[in-house]
């Protein structure tokens, strides 16, 4: 099934456009979980069982897998087969490497851990991009304006974020890219929608713990994109009951979403 295609679905199967970061940090675990034999699995695993009819994709970051050495490898490989089949899977890698690499990284990501996107750094051109964009089945949400402080430094002043816009439209000849761009920067999401189409779904990082503004994240960002929370979500609870409590915000989250979007849509913007 097309890129495109595979999230629509997944956003239409929960009327949902959360998106769950799985970013697994030991030291915010409920102690219970780090009892057991496989902690990251089984706090993942909560979770999915929890959230998967109020989500439209989960969002592993690999850099919470790797730092545990190849256990964590191996979670984050039954995590992503655990994910149900119809929800839209993000391996959030931030990749980015000369051609031969990304190729291998792209076999990685898709073949081998089974996602069905992954981000990626385009800073260094297409032909770091290309390798992940020849099967439309599978695509690449393309860091464009990201939500950290340090977007500042580079990103803002130098217009990156419009460069990357515009590439956007010429290399998406199967429309199978999406932007990150983050909800703290409110004035940035109208030039960047302006410039790739309607079509082009958004990553939203940034609501939540770092204060991102929700409702320029839904207008600009529209009813094909997602709007990720990690810590918010994973870590509202430390006790035993932290699997029903992240559920509580994400069905909070997909509420306040969905009113924004049919507040949207009812004004005509």
């Amino acid at each position: 099934m097309h890129f495109q295609q595979k999230l629509t679905n997944s956003i239409t199967k929960n009327q949902s456009n959360v998106c769950v970061g799985l970013d697994p940090d030991f030291s915010k675990f409920p102690k219970h979980i780090l009892e057991l034999e496989d902690p990251i699995f089984e706090f993942n695993k909560a979770i999915i069982d929890t959230t998967k009819n109020l989500v439209a994709a989960y969002k592993p970051n690999s850099a919470f897998y790797e730092c545990y050495g190849l256990k964590g490898l191996e979670s984050l490989k039954k995590t992503l087969d655990y994910i149900p089949k119809g929800i839209f899977k993000i391996l959030d890698a931030k990749r980015g490497d000369i051609g031969n690499t990304s190729k291998m990284y792209a076999k990685a990501s898709f073949e081998e851990l089974g996602a069905d996107a992954v981000t990626v750094n385009p800073l260094m051109g297409f032909d770091s991009v290309e390798p992940f964009l020849e099967n439309e089945n599978f695509g690449v949400f393309l860091l464009c304006l990201t939500s950290n402080e340090g977007a500042k430094d580079f990103q803002k002043p130098n217009k990156l974020h419009l460069q990357i816009a515009e590439k956007t439209r010429l290399w998406n000849k199967k429309q199978n890219i999406g932007l990150v761009v983050g909800a703290t920067h409110n004035e940035e999401f109208a030039e960047i929608r302006k410039i790739v189409g309607s079509e082009v779904p958004f990553l939203v990082p940034g609501i939540g713990v770092q204060g991102g503004n929700l409702e320029s994240a839904v207008r600009y960002g529209g009813k094909n994109s997602l709007v990720n929370s990690s810590r918010g979500i994973l870590y509202a609870s430390q006790k035993k009951d932290f699997a029903e409590i992240a559920a509580q915000k994400t069905e909070e989250l997909r509420k306040e979403i969905n009113k924004l979007i049919f507040n949207t849509e009812k004004n005509n913007f």
